[in-house]
């Protein structure tokens, strides 16, 4: 392969990452958890989102989004930016993004809003650029209590306390 073809398998790499990367956030905005589960790898994997959980497969990460991220009150929002992409070989590539991430929670009457940033593992399957493994840190959190009609601040700061932001109060469970 001369440098031409290298550079542009490079950039080709580069934008099926990118085009990834959005239709797994897209698919979590939509509540699609057949569109999430298929940008993954099958098998055993890394995923660390943080306090959200430490899952081994993105059939357990599939499982823990229908629980939590599929209810009809749950409103989410993410905006991945400032892709940082490296294509370290023909198959395997990493990356890092920042998130900035909305939910509103009609049943609790609340709204937070996340900065934060991905670091992701990519590997080419069948053709087909995949994520291998992941980890979201969050780096600012607000968090608005809205119930008496006025926004609350309830947090600002860097991570809520899990007393304070419980993903699992979400649940319809």
């Amino acid at each position: 392969m001369n440098n031409l073809e290298q550079r542009l398998a490079r950039l080709e790499a580069i934008e099926a990452i990118r085009q990834l990367k959005a239709r797994y956030l897209d698919a979590c905005d939509q509540k699609q958890p057949e569109q999430v589960r298929s940008c993954f790898v099958d098998g055993e994997m890394v995923i660390d989102y943080d306090r959200v959980g430490v899952l081994d497969s993105a059939d357990a990460l599939t499982d823990l989004f229908t629980r939590f991220g599929c209810e009809a009150h749950v409103v989410e929002m993410h905006h991945a930016q400032n892709p940082q992409i490296s294509v370290e070989g023909p198959d395997h590539a990493s990356g890092r993004w920042g998130l900035y991430y909305h939910l509103i929670d009609a049943r609790a009457d609340r709204v937070t809003q996340l900065g934060g940033y991905y670091e992701d593992e990519y590997r080419r399957v069948d053709g087909e650029w995949k994520i291998s493994a992941t980890r979201f840190r969050v780096t600012s959190t607000q968090i608005f209590d809205l119930a008496e009609g006025v926004a609350r601040a309830v947090f600002a700061g860097t991570a809520a306390p899990a007393e304070v932001d419980d993903v699992q109060r979400q649940s319809s469970d």
